[in-house]
């Protein structure tokens, strides 16, 4: 009989196997040269070196590095260097997901009990929307969708909520770049269905995905806003066809607006009827 060993979760088959000193201790000294810099408000390559226990040339080495990524910057009239805004960006990124997480669960949880329907938070990413939290309902029967999974804008509640708040450019572009494939025979893979779609959401405030991703499964969703009225996620509910009925969109479409709009209110977005 093969034995078969148990995968750790976020390391490699071969885990185990050696690893390259070198490249373990360069990223090291990077990390720290990062922080180091990012502590203060403008440091000498002299300084970073004392403070990194690093030779100038190894330091120097190490920011140039850290500078093409945009992670440092340097400011030639004064020889300082600084924390750059790339560093800035991954930052408020992991802020922004934390926070929206974290606040958007309570909402979530009521929104299950209200309509008795798994609740979903999803993010927006460049090509897609990628699911980062869920309450489950209590029935036999629900959607189920791990963390981390990822779905097209086009054929998904969430991501045609996002959709249709986007710029005419940006939506062009997320059209070319999908290809709006097909995943059912519901799935709207024709920019014409898709955009007359997208109109009716931003009418009423919330979208419905019906079997366009897999079949049997509704899904009822609208938009979270940040502080710049732009789109940067969403809620839904999402269930059986059985139950998850046409009679009942009009009833829970609203509350999953509503609840949208609570979580934009809570991380200090606006809507864009009130930008």
């Amino acid at each position: 009989m093969e034995i078969i060993e148990k995968r750790r979760r976020g390391r490699p088959r071969a885990f185990n196997a050696p690893v390259d000193p070198t490249a373990v201790q360069s990223l090291d000294r990077a990390l720290r040269i990062l922080s180091i810099v990012a502590g203060s408000d403008g440091l000498s390559l002299s300084e970073v070196a004392e403070r990194s226990g690093l030779a100038a040339s190894t330091a120097y080495r190490m920011l140039t590095t850290l500078q093409s990524h945009g992670m440092v910057e340097f400011a030639e009239q004064q020889q300082l260097w600084s924390v750059g805004v790339e560093a800035f960006r991954i930052g408020s990124a992991f802020l922004r997901s934390r926070k929206l997480v974290d606040r958007a669960r309570s909402v979530m949880q009521e929104l299950m009990e209200k309509t008795g329907e798994t609740a979903n938070l999803g993010v927006a990413e460049d090509d897609c929307v990628v699911f980062v939290s869920q309450v489950e309902t209590h029935q036999a029967i629900r959607a189920f969708f791990r963390p981390g999974t990822r779905s097209p804008f086009h054929a998904s509640g969430i991501g045609k909520a996002i959709l249709a708040h986007l710029s005419p450019a940006r939506l062009e572009a997320i059209i070319e770049e999908t290809r709006l494939e097909p995943f059912t025979a519901k799935t709207l893979s024709h920019s014409s269905d898709l955009e007359a779609d997208l109109e009716k959401i931003r009418a009423r405030g919330w979208s419905v995905d019906d079997e366009e991703r897999f079949p049997g499964m509704r899904c009822i969703a609208a938009a979270i806003f940040n502080e710049f009225a732009e789109p940067v996620g969403g809620i839904s509910i999402s269930g059986p066809t059985v139950r998850v009925t046409p009679d009942r969109l009009a009833a829970f479409g609203p509350e999953v607006r509503r609840a949208a709009a609570a979580v934009t209110t809570m991380i200090g977005g606006i809507l864009p009827d009130q930008g």
